[in-house]
């Protein structure tokens, strides 16, 4: 079976270039013409892919062969995008930077890989034929990727945009699609040192997003890229391959809201494909958990949330007594901050859930960025030993004070809690700085929802016959 999915991959010479402002636009503005979009990211950065989710107005996925190999990324794109009009994937840094000097894992290689023609964007400030040259050299490093056009950002006028217009379609022999100004009231979307601002914290969400819309319909030539995007190769589809939903009777409660939002759509489904039920839970605003049989703590920003997070004492307490009763709990980065003793930020000390016998400071700079590679060499609540997990990091934070004394995996690279070392386990707690994806760790959500599975049996003994056996690690002794 063979799917035409009418696609382009957003792309620039390096990163700020003016990309997202484009994938952003394009979504919101082919969602305003009632068209169905599906956006994805390339690569594994959370916050881009809900910015993009929202201005398609459907969850965006992450495309990143380094974490789940070339098949499964594939398979995933056409599994995101077959009931869509147009598929619009945003690439990250440069086009053809990768994970080494050969390009690995780029922009490009994906873009191959999925079949899109690139949508290049390049900033043009200062500069008119020279342009030319740039995007020629994109052309001819790998002529095997296809180039649906240009769009020229940072233009400073007319003349500005006439020469180099010329210059591209004459020297490159592709389009020109869009010319987009130096904009007054920047339309650009406020940065944090991980990126956008999260969605939650952005203050006029609908605004960005229709000035988004506003700039591609106003200065993209929509028509002649909606007619670009469909000429491309249709894509096989496993049509045999179905997945089936197990059961479980399992409820894994997940922190989700502005302090913890870094999780990606496919770990969420993976585990209700593993047959759990998923509760949402607010941290900074439930005062108890519910009835649950593990927990989820992803990543986020906890510490510009630390004085809610304090606050909210009730919920704290409540999980540092569920931890001490065995409760299992996956934690991912802000996760891990939140579990520790206290996060130390711009000099203040917040104390914080306590199950985890750690202090954790806030730097300047990244203390763990890019891709990471453990092999878990432990006993641990949810991975056998000798898994092998693929998936990236970007914090920075790092632990300070207080001991990782038992840990499940070691670093192959990254940095992990230091000292080639990630994964403190306390009892049926796990907390890594390391972040997986479901596609890429396939053991992640089988051995959550696992451990829920025995917790929930535990749970449903009588007292007087319950064994610290029935789990796979004994509750912590606080």
């Amino acid at each position: 079976m063979q799917t035409a999915i009418p696609r382009l991959l957003v792309a620039g010479l390096s990163g700020d270039g003016g990309k997202t402002l484009v994938a952003l636009g394009l979504c919101a503005a082919l969602r305003r013409r009632g068209r169905a979009v599906a956006a994805c990211k390339k690569g594994p950065d959370y916050i881009d892919a809900a910015w993009l989710g929202l201005a398609a107005g459907r969850p965006a996925v992450n495309l990143d062969t380094y974490l789940m190999g070339s098949e499964v990324t594939r398979a995933s794109f056409i599994r995101h995008a077959q009931d869509a009009d147009i598929s619009v994937i945003e690439g990250n840094r440069g086009l053809y930077d990768g994970s080494d000097a050969g390009g690995a894992h780029s922009s490009a290689a994906l873009a191959k890989l999925v079949g899109a023609p690139v949508l290049l964007v390049v900033n043009a400030a200062k500069a008119t034929r020279t342009l030319a040259a740039l995007v020629l050299g994109c052309q001819k490093m790998d002529p095997e990727v296809r180039f649906a056009g240009v769009v020229l950002n940072q233009i400073g006028g007319e003349r500005h945009a006439r020469v180099a217009r010329e210059a591209i379609e004459t020297v490159c022999g592709i389009p020109v699609l869009g010319v987009v100004p130096k904009l007054a009231d920047a339309g650009r979307i406020p940065g944090r040192h991980l990126g956008l601002v999260p969605v939650d914290e952005f203050p006029d969400l609908d605004g960005a997003l229709s000035l988004a819309a506003d700039v591609a319909e106003k200065y993209l030539d929509l028509d002649r890229l909606l007619a670009l995007a469909a000429e491309v190769e249709p894509l096989s589809v496993d049509s045999t391959v179905e997945s089936v939903r197990q059961t479980a009777d399992a409820t894994i409660g997940v922190l989700r809201d502005g302090a913890f939002s870094f999780y990606y759509p496919e770990n969420l489904e993976a585990l209700r494909q593993a047959g759990a039920t998923v509760a949402p839970i607010r941290s900074m605003a439930d005062e108890a958990l519910p009835d649950i049989d593990a927990l989820y703590i992803g990543g986020g920003f906890p510490e510009t949330h630390a004085e809610r997070l304090v606050q909210n004492a009730p919920l704290r307490r409540a999980i540092a007594e569920a931890a001490r009763a065995g409760l299992p709990i996956y934690a991912e980065c802000g996760g891990l901050m939140y579990l520790a003793r206290e996060i130390r930020w711009q000099g203040k000390a917040f104390p914080m859930c306590g199950v985890l016998p750690l202090v954790v400071q806030m730097h300047d700079r990244p203390q763990g960025h890019g891709y990471a590679e453990l092999t878990v060499d432990a006993a641990n609540p949810f991975y056998p030993v000798g898994t092998r997990l693929i998936g990236h990091e970007f914090h920075y934070s790092s632990v300070v004070g207080g001991e990782a004394t038992e840990t499940a995996g070691a670093v192959r690279r990254g940095a992990g809690l230091g000292n080639g070392r990630d994964g403190l386990v306390v009892g049926n707690v796990a907390a890594f700085y390391t972040h997986v994806h479901a596609l890429g760790a396939p053991e992640w959500a089988t051995g959550l929802v696992a451990a829920a599975q025995r917790f929930s049996a535990w749970k449903r003994q009588p007292a007087s016959g319950r064994t610290d056996g029935a789990i796979r690690c004994a509750p912590a002794a606080w």
